[in-house]
């Protein structure tokens, strides 16, 4: 697999509760060459969550089975639960031609940030401690222990955003969409992003 030679990948990391799937999301809906590489989870699905869509969830022995054959680049436990990106998932997106989302924990963030050098990576924060309790809280999917928890795991997840390239604080929605678009398209505008996009005009210039 050559990420460099094919397309940009981009790593989206964030406490629960911060926005990261929701941003992603819309990202994709408005971006059309940016396509998701789908994780493996040992977790339940959530409200409309589909497999193959959100995630493919998968029971502890396939997990195992998984990483027995090496199919991760990356994995990490989080909230007593594993999650996992294997390389054939990143592979068939990147055949396609499109740029490549990883929506992933910041453990897996940085295992993919030492093996691809070349991504891009982004931590979404939250605009406070108190509204990401209170997001947590609106969801309505889990009970006030998991909660506690996961604001407890926030405190650890939130001192390793200083291990990104980029940071956007997600208080208003459209604001922090606006930032990541940003992101993607300044990537995209870099001199070698450029080159493997337009080959052809390069070499005419003679920039080959």
């Amino acid at each position: 697999m050559s990420v460099q030679a094919s397309g940009n990948l981009f790593v989206v990391a964030a406490p629960s509760g911060a926005g990261k799937s929701s941003l992603v999301k819309a990202l994709m809906e408005v971006d059309h060459r940016i396509a998701p590489s789908v994780s493996h989870t040992t977790r339940a699905p959530r409200g409309q969550e589909k497999d193959g869509r959100e995630y493919h969830f998968v029971d502890d022995a396939t997990f195992d089975a998984m990483l027995a054959q090496d199919a991760f680049i990356e994995w990490a436990n989080v909230h007593g639960k594993r999650y996992g990106t294997s390389r054939q998932a990143i592979d068939a997106v990147i055949a396609t031609g499109h740029d490549v989302v990883l929506e992933i924990d910041y453990q897996g963030a940085l295992q993919i940030q030492q093996k691809f050098p070349q991504c891009i990576s982004i931590f979404i924060l939250p605009p406070s401690w108190e509204e990401l309790e209170t997001r947590l809280r609106r969801r309505g999917e889990d009970q006030p222990e998991v909660i506690e928890l996961r604001m407890a795991n926030a405190r650890e997840e939130i001192a390793q955003a200083h291990h990104f390239q980029f940071v956007i604080i997600n208080e208003v929605f459209d604001r922090a969409l606006f930032d990541m678009k940003s992101v993607v398209q300044a990537q995209r505008l870099r001199f070698e992003a450029q080159r493997r996009l337009r080959a052809d005009t390069f070499a005419s210039l003679g920039l080959a």
